[in-house]
């Protein structure tokens, strides 16, 4: 990986490439205020991805803009999902072959606070989900609420076929309430895709590398992390599978990493572990 937000050689890790394997990257990056140039940098950071033989990029929370702190700023740059920054993504998907999961700022009713949104983008489909973050940072001094419209907690479970494989979505903090991820799971993900800009501060790395490997574990499902990097955020984007194993830590550094994913190897584990069939409860909104 490479230091000062330079792309480097990207690294891939994790699982050897089996029969079935997909190759997913992450993208660990600082969004500054400016979405011409996020998108220059996704172009920058998709292009090296693609060409390393990746299927399925997942960048960090509001990579479509972010000034260090939420303030008035959002509402100047929020989007609506027909704007430019879905549009340059679609295009960029369309031009490497590769699909998108990444972190926006959408316009929402609310003209003083928009929605906290992830889309995903196929290759050849452009646009086939949206997911609207439902628990705001409000929590450790910070009032995300305060700037950001929250989704609705009774919509459908957001999972998206990408690259062959079911991805559910969920942003960040989601992460720390294990029923967004249970839920995802029963409608049929195998991979979480977490965009996040998980803020940094005392204990909270420690957080985030137990939270990210026990949601893999009890869902028995891969997790594909993305993380802004310091000062803001704790860095340490991340890859696990779902028998907890850290594919992927991608430390400080700015750039991307890459593991292959197998559905055979997913299968295997819920084979062994039948957990999810065995489980007493149910989630519901």
């Amino acid at each position: 990986m490479a230091d000062d937000g330079a792309l480097g050689t990207p690294a891939i890790d994790g699982l050897d490439e089996s029969s079935d394997g997909i190759a997913v990257a992450v993208v660990q990056f600082s969004p500054g205020p400016n979405a011409s140039d996020n998108l220059e940098n996704i172009r920058t950071f998709v292009a090296a991805a693609g060409g390393s033989g990746a299927r399925l990029v997942v960048l960090p929370e509001y990579s479509h803009a972010f000034a260090g702190t939420l303030g008035d700023w959002v509402t100047s740059v929020a989007e609506p999902l027909e704007g430019e920054f879905v549009s340059s993504l679609i295009a960029i998907a369309a031009e490497h072959g590769v699909a998108i999961v990444a972190g926006m700022l959408e316009r929402s009713d609310d003209l003083t606070r928009p929605f906290n949104t992830l889309v995903a983008v196929h290759p050849e489909r452009g646009l086939v989900a949206h997911y609207r973050k439902v628990h705001l940072y409000d929590a450790f001094g910070a009032t995300e609420s305060s700037w950001i419209s929250a989704g609705d907690p009774a919509a459908e479970a957001v999972v998206v076929e990408l690259a062959g494989l079911r991805v559910g979505l969920q942003t960040c903090y989601d992460l720390r309430f294990p029923e967004v991820s249970r839920r995802l799971v029963d409608a049929g993900a195998q991979v979480l895709a977490i965009p996040s800009e998980w803020l940094a501060g005392p204990k909270k790395p420690h957080h985030w590398v137990a939270l990210t490997a026990a949601r893999a574990i009890e869902n028995l499902c891969y997790v594909v992390a993305a993380d802004q990097i310091a000062p803001v955020a704790v860095g340490m984007s991340r890859i696990i599978s779902p028998l907890g194993e850290t594919l992927i830590d991608m430390g400080q550094d700015a750039g991307i990493a890459i593991a292959f994913i197998s559905p055979s190897a997913l299968a295997a584990a819920r084979a062994a572990n039948p957990a999810l069939d065995l489980r007493r409860y149910r989630v519901t909104p």
